[in-house]
Formats: C-alpha cells, sequence, structure tokens
C-alpha cells in the first residue's frame, strides 16, 4: 500500500513537472495565455483516463505555470481550478474514449473568458473569447490529446503500472 501512495505521489510530481515545461516552451511563442492559446501542456488532461495521479499532478501543474509565466493572481486561481474541474471530469468519463477529453475543454471555455475579460480586461466579447478559448482548447485537449491517449494506451501496463 505504501509503494501505491509514493508512486502516485511520484507520477503526480511528474506529470506536474511536464506541464510546467510544456506551458513555459509554448510561452516563448505566446501561445499559453491570451484570448488566442493553443497550451500544449492542456494535451496531458488526458492523462487521468490512466492515473488518478494525473488529477493533483495537472492541478499543480497549471498552478505552478501560471505563477512562473506572470498570469494574474485570479488567473492563478480560476485557470488553475479550471484544469483541475477538468481533469475530475476526464476521470470519471475515462472509461469512454470519445468523451473523455471534452471535461477540459468545457470548463476552461467557459471559465477563462471571464478571467480574459475581467482579470486582464481584454477588449472582446465573452462570446468571442469562448469562441477562440474553445477553439484552442479543441487543438490541445481533443486534437494532440486523443493522440497522446492512443500512444500512452499501447504502453500503459508499463508506464502506469500499479503492482
Amino acid at each position: 500500500m505504501r509503494n501505491k501512495k509514493v508512486l502516485r505521489i511520484t507520477q503526480a510530481a511528474m506529470i506536474a513537472a511536464i506541464y510546467v515545461v510544456l506551458t513555459v516552451f509554448i510561452s516563448a511563442f505566446n501561445l499559453a495565455s491570451g484570448a488566442i492559446q493553443v497550451r500544449i501542456s492542456e494535451a496531458l488532461t488526458i492523462l487521468p483516463v490512466f492515473t488518478p495521479a494525473a488529477i493533483p499532478g495537472l492541478f499543480l501543474g497549471c498552478l505552478i505555470s501560471n505563477l512562473v509565466t506572470g498570469c494574474m493572481p485570479l488567473d492563478v486561481v480560476f485557470g488553475s481550478l479550471a484544469t483541475l474541474i477538468g481533469a475530475c471530469g476526464t476521470y470519471a468519463l475515462r472509461k469512454h474514449k470519445w468523451l473523455a477529453p471534452l471535461p477540459p475543454i468545457v470548463a476552461n471555455t467557459i471559465i477563462v473568458p471571464f478571467v480574459l475579460r475581467y482579470v486582464y480586461l481584454a477588449e472582446g466579447t465573452i462570446p468571442f473569447f469562448m469562441l477562440t478559448v474553445g477553439i484552442g482548447e479543441v487543438i490541445s485537449c481533443y486534437l494532440l490529446g486523443s493522440i497522446l491517449h492512443r500512444v500512452l494506451d499501447r504502453y500503459k501496463e508499463h508506464i502506469f503500472k500499479e503492482d
């Protein structure tokens, strides 16, 4: 039982670290924040399909990423919560391959536009931001996440083995 706990903590830490590295990398291309964003690290939101350790890992990874990339405090809070909600939803739908990527798309498409409009005072309407954030999330979570799912599914017994 103790080894399982250590494994989950290690998996969560690794997922958080990978999320941060991917977000910092894509930030160099100005794609990790703003009205038009394709945060490739959001592809990792498919990982709760394989391990519940991904839920805290994704939350911490998003929180740390938002802190190190200079996000406003309310963005750190609400952006991280959107990722947490999405990760929990993905875990809940883990048995449904085509539905599992949807919760982070929905959570971010609903929450992030309000952050853009009211925290960053971005010019534009909530529906416009929902469209732009939603498109980025579909690319990250559904397209890239589905590719990641397909690859990891082949090796899940080795990567996410719990005994």
